[in-house]
């Protein structure tokens, strides 16, 4: 039994950094289903229901002032890499596509709660707020907005398992769907995107001990200094003070991201680890209550994937999109940075740049995008 800070915050880090590991060194094909945070996540909660520690004085004070502290600093080195004006450089088509897939997000998420609202826990819509900054970013938009909205650790399962199991299968469909773009393109009357230049900024050097002191060190001051700017603006029912600082964190970021600070190699692997820790922290404080509605959820997550594809279907018959970019766009949305280089490079080479400034772009989006949903699904519950 742990009753002390010390030792529980040593199993949250070598839990964090175990799967991880595991995945890169070993490459098990579990771990293209159940990816390593999910795995994390399920093992802490384990751990926890078996009560190997309890949630109460110093761990409890230390859990929350790790949520407190390492949430922004997360998202502030998140967006180091999201330079604007390469993103803007990619022009209009793309953009228009890559908006027009975000629509298509948002009625499918709107629709399906509308569908399944009454077999839902009645706060059944914040696991889908949440899950919707995933698919518009990645897994830290997707803790970020669980924290805005006040979700309960234990729903963060829910949208864990979700994101996991639907982008496996959303994946295969759009690998297997490649063959299919002579036709579809003659369908929608669209030209192949492969002639499209993008370039992406990348941090040269390696990773050394004093870039990841500075960064952490940035990224700790971004954080104070948002928490500070948020006491100032005024709260509401969807606008709280975690959700401003959520958002200054954010600005803070895209800010130096434009600097020559930016250029510092190290910023997106240090984050990728907070994230994973910080998902470690929040699994923690949970259990396995409310696990038996995740069959709803996920046939939420297959609706929505369903409603979107046909969306998007429709939208590139209408403007004359072609099947690789709607892929990749799509794919940027539910799959993030890691997963859409990939399918960029099995319809084209050309492409992959494309595909990793459109997920990035997803995540300076996603955490707004799941807040709206929020505002909007709240609004529709029974």
């Amino acid at each position: 039994m742990i009753h002390t800070v010390w030792p529980y915050l040593a199993l949250m880090l070598l839990i964090a950094g175990t799967f991880p590991m595991l995945e890169r060194r070993f490459g098990w094909r579990v771990f293209s289903v159940m990816p390593p945070i999910v795995m994390v996540y399920l093992t802490v909660t384990a751990l926890s229901v078996s009560g190997l520690w309890h949630i109460e004085g110093d761990i409890q004070a230390v859990q929350k002032m790790l949520i407190a502290q390492v949430i922004p600093a997360m998202l502030f080195l998140l967006m180091i890499n999201c330079d604007l004006r390469a993103i803007f450089a990619l022009g209009p088509r793309v953009l228009a596509v890559f908006f027009s897939t975000t629509l298509c997000l948002f009625v499918a998420f709107t629709t399906t709660y509308l569908m399944f609202r009454n077999v839902l826990p009645e706060t059944g819509w914040e696991p889908l707020a949440a899950l919707s900054g995933s698919w518009v970013g990645g897994s830290a938009n997707l803790v970020a907005v669980k924290e805005a909205v006040g979700m309960s650790d234990n729903a963060l399962a829910m949208a864990l398992l979700t994101d996991a199991l639907c982008y496996s299968v959303w994946v295969a469909v759009l690998f297997s769907i490649a063959r299919l773009a002579p036709a579809f393109n003659r369908w929608t009357k669209a030209k192949e995107s492969g002639d499209i230049v993008a370039s992406v900024p990348t941090a040269t050097g390696p990773i050394t001990p004093d870039a990841v002191l500075l960064w952490l060190g940035m990224a700790l001051a971004a954080g104070t200094g948002s928490r500070a700017l948020a006491g100032l603006m005024p709260n509401s029912m969807y606008m709280s003070g975690t959700s401003w600082t959520i958002i200054f964190a954010t600005v803070a970021g895209l800010i130096v991201a434009h600097t020559p600070i930016a250029k510092f190699p190290g910023a997106s692997r240090i984050a990728s680890g907070l994230l994973i820790f910080v998902v470690a922290i929040l699994a923690s404080q949970s259990n396995f209550a409310g696990i038996a509605s995740a069959p709803w959820y996920i046939a939420c997550g297959l609706s929505i994937l369903a409603i979107h594809a046909i969306l998007l279907a429709l939208m590139a018959k209408a403007f004359r999109f072609d099947l690789h970019l709607c892929g990749i766009s799509s794919l940027a949305h539910v799959g993030g940075v890691a997963a859409t280089p990939v399918l960029a490079a099995a319809y084209s080479p050309a492409l992959v740049p494309v595909g990793i400034l459109l997920a990035l772009l997803g995540y300076i989006l996603g955490t707004g995008f799941g807040l709206l949903m929020a505002s909007v699904l709240s609004s529709l519950a029974p």
